[in-house]
């Protein structure tokens, strides 16, 4: 299965998607960039999708720790979301 989305951590809370979406696409075509927001504030995270697997994968290996708008981005291959609503509550 391929899988071309990728975790983008650390980032400036001034990042916007257009900033990001620049930045990934040096290394390809980026499809969605994705940044978190809670309450209307970003919270520092967000997900970069690529039409590719071979591209997700230069990106991750170029920018994971590499500065960014003074900050240094953590970049890994996002994995599935997982289902919590089986676990225990106590």
């Amino acid at each position: 299965m391929e899988n071309a989305n990728l975790y983008v951590g650390n980032m400036n809370y001034k990042a916007t998607e257009s900033d990001i979406s620049e930045l990934f696409g040096e290394f390809g075509n980026v499809t969605s960039v994705k940044l978190i927001e809670r309450d209307g504030l970003k919270k520092g995270f967000g997900f970069v999708e690529f039409d590719s697997e071979d591209s997700a994968k230069k990106a991750q290996e170029a920018l994971n720790g590499k500065d960014f708008m003074e900050r240094s981005l953590r970049v890994d291959f996002a994995r599935p979301r997982q289902n919590n609503y089986d676990k225990p509550r106590y």
